[in-house]
């Protein structure tokens, strides 16, 4: 897993022109993405703004109404479901597991896409224990899964998709991370985006959702900010984190503020009526 990739442009997981419908309701509208692997991409925007949507569509789990997402100028549906989970793994926002299954089996499902690995080196069950020590999840094994609070299971689900791309070969796998922040405490938020800068480093593709901005700021090599389906900005942090723009979006007043070191955060100015802010969201993505 420490083999850094050499990239090039083919490689990239493009987006063209995505929209997705839920009966009369516009979940998505001409959404172009671009994200090259060896770096980190936050998807940001308010609540119902279409990231998750996004997302799946960007990992093949998703099938949009127009449009279409390429990995390696090759569409997704021109790949077989285990050839596309051997380059791609995604941690979904709830992962529903009914079965007392242990940790260590949770994460093991991770290795289905591949061939069984029996070596003494680095085989499955090598692989599974590696993983679960990068989520930090190594004091977990062999624990029943159903008996771990919402935290701890969402460390094992991330051992399993790190399991399941553990291995890269000629090309650059991709790891795609819905809200992986959720249900965790501020050191462990911290871990998963420092992991997951330390996975861009050595070649791999990240995406992930993620609702609070200044993590967002922090560790995204790119933002892509998204309001009602529509990609507003998509660049570096400091140029699609724009405070007067997010103001708008999020209908709450938000200012930067720069730190000792260079690094900045944002925060609320203000309270501020809400209907007028809703008024404003409408009336800038009418003019986009």
């Amino acid at each position: 897993m420490s083999v850094a990739i050499d990239s090039g442009p083919s490689d990239r997981l493009v987006a063209r022109d995505i929209h997705v419908r839920r009966g009369n309701r516009c979940i998505l509208q001409a959404v172009d993405l671009s994200v090259a692997p060896g770096r980190l991409l936050a998807l940001v925007g308010p609540n119902g703004a279409g990231k998750s949507s996004l997302l799946n569509v960007l990992a093949g789990l998703l099938v949009p109404s127009r449009g279409h997402v390429t990995l390696d100028d090759r569409p997704l549906d021109q790949w077989s479901p285990t050839a596309l989970a051997r380059r791609r793994a995604m941690l979904s926002q709830q992962v529903h597991l009914d079965f007392a299954f242990s940790t260590n089996e949770v994460v093991m499902l991770g290795r289905s896409p591949h061939p069984p690995n029996n070596s003494a080196v680095m085989g499955d069950q090598g692989i599974v224990e590696a993983a679960l020590r990068a989520a930090r999840a190594w004091e977990l094994r062999g624990r029943n899964y159903l008996d771990l609070s919402g935290g701890e299971q969402q460390r094992v689900q991330l051992a399993r998709v790190l399991a399941q791309v553990w291995e890269q070969h000629d090309e650059p796998s991709w790891v795609l991370l819905d809200e992986p922040e959720a249900g965790l405490d501020i050191a462990h938020q911290h871990f998963v985006l420092e992991h997951a800068r330390t996975l861009t480093r050595q070649g791999y593709g990240v995406i992930t959702v993620l609702h609070d901005l200044n993590l967002a700021a922090r560790y995204a090599d790119d933002v892509a900010l998204l309001a009602q389906g529509r990609l507003l900005h998509h660049g570096s942090p400091a140029y699609a984190l724009d405070p007067h723009t997010l103001s708008t979006v999020y209908g709450l007043p938000l200012r930067r503020i720069t730190l000792d070191d260079d690094e900045w955060i944002l925060v609320p100015s203000r309270s501020q009526d809400k209907g007028a802010a809703t008024e404003r969201v409408r009336r800038y993505l009418s003019r986009i």
